[in-house]
């Protein structure tokens, strides 16, 4: 029973929906009423923990320490794959959000607006991340600063590429007079196109994907198959020395391979 509902746990953590998806299974399946953004961002940050743990205790009541040890590699890489995937939801939508800043920025200069004043307009706009850092350069603009410096050194992380190709037109314009405008409409073009690629990336990434998960989930019919057989894998598994050894092994080359499989994958998103 332990590696049944380990294996299902991890599988079912690696399939977790997003954000969007949990707000809408949560509405079918509670009515009209949607939690509140506190509660749905605590979800967020914490269900990775939360899944590991789970993974833990379960292993730990079901087959004792073997289990414990089995259920803390499926849970630490069902976490693993939930913040991975975390994080390129949140770069996805900050790169969205920056393409957004930029559509503003360059219709307030088309415009004849002051390049700070351009810039609070776009920090409106978008991803949290993009308007702390285009509100850094609207001041440092409207006080005669190194603009392509607080671009450079402000912002989220995930964006600081995107925001130094910013502050590359930023210099030029500065440096050679050339339309800013013109610059950051390309710069704009460019992040969009990226962020286009990286969307069909991962579009075709949906299929090995799934094939991982579901390699991942054979063990599982290598029990159904014993139990049609007459025999008792899962009280082999948690009963004896040797079950608790083969399950602890098992389950690290499963977690193994899932976290094999997910590098691959990286490296064919990595530019």
């Amino acid at each position: 029973m332990l590696s049944l509902a380990v294996a299902v746990l991890a599988v079912a953590a690696m399939c977790w929906p997003g954000g969007a998806g949990r707000l809408r299974l949560g509405a079918s399946a509670a009515g009209p009423a949607v939690p509140g953004p506190g509660r749905r961002r605590w979800a967020e940050q914490h269900g990775a923990e939360l899944v590991a743990g789970a993974a833990v205790l379960l292993g730990a009541v079901v087959a004792g320490p073997g289990g414990a040890l089995a259920g803390a590699m499926a849970g630490g890489t069902a976490a693993f794959r939930l913040r991975a995937e975390r994080r390129r939801r949140a770069g996805a939508a900050a790169g969205t959000g920056l393409i957004d800043a930029l559509a503003v920025l360059v219709a307030e200069l088309r415009a004849g607006a002051h390049p700070a004043d351009a810039a609070k307009a776009a920090a409106s706009e978008g991803h949290a991340g993009v308007g702390r850092a285009l509100d850094a350069a609207a001041a440092a603009a409207r006080l005669g600063g190194d603009v392509p410096s607080v671009l450079r050194t402000t912002g989220p992380a995930r964006l600081r590429a995107s925001l130094s190709r910013l502050a590359d037109a930023w210099w030029l314009a500065d440096r050679h007079g050339i339309p800013l405008a013109e610059l950051l409409d390309t710069v704009r073009a460019d992040t969009e196109q990226r962020v286009r690629f990286a969307a069909e990336l991962q579009a075709r990434l949906a299929g090995p994907r799934a094939t991982a998960a579901v390699l991942a989930g054979l063990p599982l019919l290598g029990l159904a198959l014993g139990y049609a057989m007459g025999a008792s894998p899962l009280q082999v598994l948690a009963g004896t020395l040797a079950g608790q050894l083969l399950l602890v092994v098992g389950t690290g080359l499963a977690c193994a391979g899932v976290l094999w499989s997910a590098r691959l994958a990286a490296g064919a998103e990595a530019p």
